[in-house]
Parts: C-alpha cells; sequence; structure tokens
C-alpha cells in the first residue's frame, strides 16, 4: 500500500498509557508529509522533465533519421549525377574526337585534291608553253621557207640579211610576248 502525504497528516494513533506527547507526535507527521510532499512534488516535476527530454530525444531522433536519410539519398544522387556526367563527358569527348577526325580526314582529301589541282595545271601550262613554242617555231620556220622560196626581189643581198633580221626580231618578240602572257596568266 502507498502512503499519500495526506494520509500521512491524518494519521491518527490509538493513546495507551504511558504514550508519546500527541502534539509533537502530529508536528513530526506533518513535518513528514511536508517532505513527503516536496519530494512527490520533485518526482513529478523530473518526470515531466524526463517527459519533455524523452519527446525531445524523440523528435531528435527523428530528425537524425530524417536527416541520414536526406543525407544518404543526397549522396546517392550526387553518385549518380557524377556517373551522369563523367557519361556524359566521355560522350562529348567521343563526339568531338570523331568530328576532329572527320574534319583531319576531310583537310587531308582536300589538300590532297588542291595538290592534284595544281599538278595537273602545271602539267597544262607546260603542255600549253609547249604546243605555243612548236606553233611559233613552225610559224619561224615557214617565214624562213617563205623567204628561200620567194625572195624580196627589190634589195636582194641588203634584203636577205635585213629580212633575217627582222624575221629574228619578230620571232624574238613573239617568244617574249608569248612568255609574258604565259607568266601574267600563271
Amino acid at each position: 500500500m502507498r502512503i499519500a502525504p495526506i494520509d500521512i497528516a491524518h494519521k491518527t494513533f490509538h493513546r495507551k498509557m504511558m504514550g508519546l506527547d500527541p502534539d509533537e507526535v502530529m508536528e513530526f507527521l506533518r513535518m513528514v508529509a511536508d517532505e513527503l510532499e516536496t519530494s512527490i512534488k520533485e518526482r513529478n516535476s523530473l518526470r515531466e522533465i524526463l517527459r519533455e527530454k524523452d519527446l525531445a530525444v524523440a523528435e531528435y531522433r527523428e530528425r537524425d533519421e530524417l536527416l541520414k536519410s536526406t543525407i544518404t539519398t543526397a549522396t546517392r544522387m550526387s553518385e549518380r549525377m557524377q556517373v551522369d556526367a563523367e557519361r556524359e563527358a566521355k560522350l562529348i569527348i567521343h563526339d568531338a574526337n570523331q568530328k576532329a577526325d572527320t574534319i583531319v580526314r576531310e583537310s587531308r582529301d582536300s589538300l590532297r585534291r588542291i595538290y592534284q589541282e595544281i599538278n595537273d595545271l602545271k602539267r597544262v601550262r607546260m603542255q600549253f608553253e609547249n604546243n605555243l613554242k612548236a606553233l611559233i617555231q613552225s610559224h619561224a620556220t615557214m617565214l624562213e621557207q617563205g623567204q628561200k622560196i620567194m625572195p624580196n626581189p627589190v634589195i636582194e643581198t641588203r634584203a636577205t640579211n635585213q629580212e633575217t633580221d627582222e624575221a629574228q626580231t619578230l620571232k624574238n618578240k613573239i617568244a617574249e610576248a608569248v612568255h609574258k602572257k604565259i607568266n601574267m596568266d600563271f
């Protein structure tokens, strides 16, 4: 059976002869009752504080679990984002390398074509120069043969040297003009 402070304060004893002083007993019982009441109040206060602390601890535990969960989720997301970023970076680098290889290959092909075109143009120029020289020489030969077949009747001796000089001068002028024309075109 539990004893409350009120039980102690209202407790009465049977009287016996030669018993204790009832006032002293009652005073002592009141003191014990007051002390017990103070202890109970203190105990109840401590229980209330403990209950509040338990609630706070429970709340902190919930927050801790939530934080742990959040950190775990954030860590997973961060790892996933890092993996995705690395994969995307590899794809971008691979794509850039392919484009660079394509550009280099196309540039080399273009350079080869340009060199080929330059060589073709040089060949065409040489053929043109050779054909022009041959044409000039054939015309010069025809002029010389024409002079031999049909000499200038007016001044034969003087004309022959002069015509030969004129023919040679004409050949030189034609060759010079052709050479200038070829150099200007190319």
